[in-house]
């Protein structure tokens, strides 16, 4: 799926891979074209690295869903609705996002978070194998360092299968909560704080957008009883409160958006410390620029995310209490007004200086997203992919 911000660019040539083999044959044409290649999995870029203007080896047909106990073998072209759908049927689930259209290759390679996470980790941190269609055209099985790289770190090739250990699919209650927009920022001040007290079966993420300020908190509890918890931590009464009890599958379908993400600009950052709720949100509501629509989108961490050591996946950021997007959607054509980098000035002094992989921006250095694994990263794409055909 091609974001409307990056529909303009064309591609010379779009190689459509239904197998390994045809993957292969791509990756030799595109070495013959020497043009530009990107790689495309069926799901989106906020950054627009599924798109250009030379080759793109698309392989959304790699689809297909193998379940074999506690694994699972998942084309790379698999969307998370089929793979969801398929698990389903076995009681079983990978941790992943709740978007039905998003791609799960490119959710792994950047992390892959979820309402799971706090519990199972990363989707990344499921990752048991993988095989990868290098630049000279050879097929590879993911050991070691290229394993490791393929844990939150990208690509140095084309994967196309990934194995996955699942977890049991959890019954849970999902909510959507929206509070009173004079209460925004007690409501952000009091979902900061209250995270280290939440147990890790708790995923509550919180969005505040503008214009008309809206602030939602929603996600997955382990009960209704869990629910009511979170509300009294909030210490604010809800405006509404819409609750759905049932199983995983259930759940992931009721809190599963519209997938319309428009002309969207963004920056991300982890916290390890609360950031100025009072004065964000000010600047939020204030200055409002005709046509953008503002979005502070905060998702929760802790937990399983953090007990992995930085180091054992290429994904640094384990030591952080959430994440934050921000983001300014605007018209075609048009660019952000000072708001997007004005409201990240307020929040950055506060950050870890990591974003996040699958929040990718255009002109960000590596070390933003890999940060004291860049050096070994840097190696490992160097060694499989030396003419940088991918990277």
């Amino acid at each position: 799926m091609v974001l409307p911000r990056f529909a303009g660019i064309r591609p010379a040539t779009v190689l459509p891979c239904a197998s390994t083999a045809d993957v292969v044959a791509a990756v030799s044409e595109a070495r013959r074209a020497g043009r530009p290649v990107a790689v495309r999995g069926g799901g989106h870029c906020f950054a627009g690295r599924s798109s250009t203007t030379g080759t793109v080896i698309d392989v959304s047909p790699l689809t297909g869903v193998r379940a074999d106990g506690d694994r699972v073998v998942v084309g790379a072209g698999t969307r998370l609705a089929e793979l969801y759908d398929r698990l389903a049927a076995h009681g079983r689930t990978v941790p992943a996002g709740c978007g039905a259209t998003v791609g799960i290759a490119g959710l792994t390679l950047g992390g892959g978070l979820g309402i799971l996470g706090r519990r199972h980790g990363l989707t990344c941190d499921s990752l048991l194998a993988a095989t990868v269609v290098l630049a000279d055209g050879t097929v590879t099985e993911a050991g070691d360092d290229l394993l490791w790289a393929l844990r939150g770190g990208g690509a140095p090739g084309v994967v196309t299968s990934l194995t996955f250990r699942t977890v049991p699919a959890p019954d849970s209650t999902a909510f959507r909560l929206t509070f009173p927009a004079p209460a925004a920022a007690d409501v952000l001040d009091a979902w900061q704080h209250a995270l280290p007290e939440l147990d890790e079966a708790y995923a509550p993420s919180l969005v505040i957008t503008a214009p008309p300020l809206s602030v939602t908190v929603f996600g997955a509890a382990p009960g209704p009883a869990a629910v009511d918890h979170l509300i009294r931590l909030i210490a604010v009464r809800p405006s509404t409160d819409e609750r759905q009890h049932g199983t995983h599958h259930a759940t992931k379908q009721w809190l599963a958006g519209d997938g319309d993400i428009g002309h969207a600009y963004l920056r991300s950052e982890f916290f390890r410390q609360a950031v100025p709720a009072a004065e964000l949100i000010d600047r939020l509501n204030t200055d409002h620029r005709p046509g953008e629509q503002r979005e502070l989108d905060f998702n929760p961490w802790g937990g399983a995310y953090n007990r992995v050591p930085a180091d054992a996946t290429a994904f640094p950021h384990r030591d952080a209490r959430f994440l934050l997007k921000q983001t300014a959607t605007v018209g075609a054509g048009e660019r952000p007004g000072p708001w997007l980098e004005s409201s990240y000035a307020i929040t950055h002094p506060y950050g870890t200086g990591g974003a996040y992989p699958n929040f990718p921006e255009p002109d960000l250095p590596p070390e933003a997203y890999s940060l004291g694994n860049t050096d070994r990263l840097r190696r490992i794409h160097a060694s499989h992919d030396p003419d940088r055909m991918f990277t």
